[in-house]
């Protein structure tokens, strides 16, 4: 580890001179130190909040961009502009948002976090709002996220567009004020992507570089649209963005995900069927517009409910078979492919993010030296990215971060940012922010973990309330038992409900940071406490000898910190129906012993095996890639459920398979079930 700040160090304050920075300059580049950035994280701070080369905007509202197919989407163009409001005569970097959202929403968020005065006070107001240390501390989480500049990389950031920049929010086909049927990030609105690029380079205020920004969904589409290299695309910022859709939160091993799913496709259901008002008044309403959602007036909300209406698979609408079925097309659109990637790229996401799955794979598979790719993972939920910035020994906001990657990729301006990191992130537990030269099967030797078993055990802990409080030994155990648990509603409350809510569920601490609620409908299999400081780092995975007393079986698992008050942490989760429990080897991995350490299920109907009742069923569940110090004195757990309501819940047909009857884990020395946990340090187990 190059370099690493307990939240609990006392910083030293010091006096930064801060130089300007510009194309040309001779002046070297601070160095970049630490999660903060040293002296040049307080550079792109003062950067970005201190005053910019034009002092206004011009807004050009709902410029049509025409696409090949004669498909025209609106988008609103922001320029630099003289103290009159007038547009700028300078060619500028552009940089593009496509969203699903609306530009409408952008341009709410955008002008709230602009009012004089006011904006200001607000933004202060959520930076200081702290309730650590109550039921509700995660509130705290959220505030903190919108004071931390996540709703400039949302909508619009006017500083950086006063610095010398363009900025064009367009909404994506079937959207907002944009003509089409929502496509739903397939290959048409891909080709969409594309064409943006080209276009905003093409405009007689364009210098022909351009960027992309923007959260989630704006995130996805950065990385589809990299894949594809645009000649004009020079840079891509990233913050929560998913590459295997299905894996991430679609069917996580073939569990719908039942939570985020049906809101998501709501809001933007709801939100497309807003008209441009503005046109209406002025005569010139967009007629296509009209026909085009009525034609598809909730596109997929009908799928999501023949998925749980047909109780036979023989019943379902081919568009549900499609989304679960790995060789379709739709499939093929969501499932990306980092290794095509050829611009810098700075990778923002979360440990507990709805793609958390994918977010350090990105990373990893990108073939960028480090610095031309950064990887940023906080303690964080999709909706709170960012949400510790700005002191000692924390990273900058993401606005400034952000500022900083453009100014470095698309303005040619040495500020240090690619000798940041380049693997900026929180370690769960007690182990606070760090920086690395890599994660999981990226890091060099002397950061890489050792993957080791940790077996499930009968024998009792005496430290959990579940159904059984089982144990987790170093050693293969000669246990023989049939352990059973059986569905239930107490992950209701539980990290994985919080997951899929977007970290809504997050604000109540008993549920997001504290598992002992829902593991009282649990199977837990705790270890000794550790003997010293011992790091988890990478992706885990988990083999259970399981017998259906039903044709399907649902599997949940959790890894857990487990603290010596008896708080019990999920470090990171996994799902798997017994039906789908065919692996992809060529997509998954494994460590030197032979065992998955990634194991990536097709979860795809044509390759479903029902289970045969009363035999034994040997899954291989894969949990995404997490890193976690366990101090001195706390353990590690393994909880284990046959359910994961509310985040995810099969689809009608697999439901009525498993008959909602209990499961079981059969421990047997002959076939063990077992923990593949990559570890360094000292836990002397």
């Amino acid at each position: 580890m190059k370099y690493a700040l307990r939240a609990t160090v006392a910083a030293v304050a010091t006096t930064v001179t801060l130089p300007f920075f510009g194309p040309g300059t001779a002046s070297a580049a601070p160095v970049s130190t630490g999660p903060d950035g040293g002296a040049a994280g307080a550079a792109w701070t003062a950067t970005e909040d201190g005053g910019q080369q034009y002092p206004d905007i011009n807004i050009q509202w709902d410029v049509p961009i025409t696409m090949s197919d004669g498909t025209v989407l609106k988008a609103n163009v922001y320029r630099p502009a003289d103290a009159s409001g007038r547009p700028i005569d300078t060619r500028t970097p552009v940089v593009v948002n496509i969203t699903p959202y609306t530009k409408l929403v952008s341009n709410l968020a955008d002008h709230a976090n602009s009012i004089p005065g006011l904006s200001d006070l607000l933004i202060n107001l959520l930076r200081q709002i702290d309730l650590s240390g109550t039921p509700l501390s995660g509130l705290t989480d959220l505030t903190k996220s919108f004071g931390g500049g996540e709703l400039r990389n949302f909508s619009v950031d006017r500083q950086l567009i006063k610095s010398g920049y363009a900025q064009v929010v367009v909404d994506t086909r079937g959207t907002g004020f944009s003509q089409g049927e929502w496509d739903m990030l397939r290959q048409r609105e891909q080709q969409d992507s594309v064409e943006v690029v080209d276009w905003a380079a093409a405009q007689p205020w364009s210098d022909g570089k351009v960027g992309m920004s923007g959260m989630s969904y704006s995130a996805i589409n950065q990385m589809q649209t990299a894949e594809k290299h645009p000649d004009a695309l020079k840079a891509i910022f990233p913050i929560v963005p998913g590459s295997d859709l299905v894996q991430d939160v679609l069917a996580p091993g073939g569990g719908f995900g039942l939570t985020f799913i049906p809101l998501w496709l709501t809001a933007i259901n709801a939100t497309k069927w807003v008209p441009d008002v503005q046109s209406l008044l002025q005569g010139r309403f967009d007629t296509k517009w009209l026909s085009d959602r009525v034609a598809s007036p909730m596109t997929y909300l009908d799928v999501l409910l023949n998925a749980y209406a047909s109780v036979r698979m023989e019943d379902l609408d081919p568009r549900v078979k499609g989304m679960l079925t790995d060789f379709s097309s739709e499939r093929q659109a969501w499932l990306g492919d980092p290794s095509r990637v050829r611009v810098p790229t700075f990778v923002v996401g979360g440990w507990h993010d709805l793609f958390t799955y994918s977010e350090s794979k990105i990373y990893n598979e990108i073939p960028l030296p480090p610095g031309q790719k950064q990887l940023l993972m906080g303690d964080t939920y999709h909706i709170n990215s960012g949400n510790q910035y700005s002191k000692p020994g924390l990273p900058p906001r993401l606005d400034v971060l952000q500022r900083a990657w453009f100014d470095k990729w698309l303005k040619g301006i040495d500020n240090g940012i690619d000798g940041y990191g380049p693997v900026t992130l929180y370690q769960q537990g007690t182990g606070g922010w760090a920086t690395q030269d890599g994660f999981g099967t990226g890091a060099p030797t002397e950061e890489a973990s050792e993957y080791r078993r940790m077996y499930l055990s009968a024998n009792r802990s005496g430290t959990a309330q579940s159904v059984y409080d089982g144990s987790l030994t170093g050693e293969a155990n000669d246990d023989i038992a049939r352990l059973t648990v059986a569905p239930g509603l107490t992950t209701v409350c539980s990290n994985d409900a919080a997951q899929g809510s977007a970290g809504l569920l997050s604000i109540i601490d008993a549920c997001g940071k504290d598992s002992r609620i829902a593991e009282l409908n649990g199977l837990t299999f705790t270890s000794a406490p550790v003997a010293g400081e011992t790091t988890i780092s990478g992706p885990i995975a988990v083999r259970l000898n399981t017998v259906q007393d039903a044709a399907d079986g649902y599997w949940s698992v959790t890894v857990n910190d487990v603290a010596p008050d008896g708080g019990s942490t999920v470090l990171s989760s996994g799902q798997l129906m017994a039906s789908l429990r065919q692996i992809d080897d060529s997509a998954s991995t494994r460590s030197a012993g032979g065992d998955y350490t990634d194991p990536r299920p097709y979860d795809s109907l044509d390759r479903r095996e029902p289970t045969v009742p009363g035999e034994v069923t040997t899954l291989d569940i894969g949990l995404s890639g997490t890193q976690a110090v366990l101090a001195p004195g706390h353990r590690l757990r393994v909880d284990v459920f046959a359910s994961n309501f509310p985040k995810g819940l099969p689809i009608g047909p697999m439901l009525v398979d498993t008959g909602l009857k209990p499961e079981h884990i059969q421990l047997d020395p002959n076939a063990p079930s077992f923990v593949n946990i990559p570890v360094r340090g000292n836990p002397g187990w």
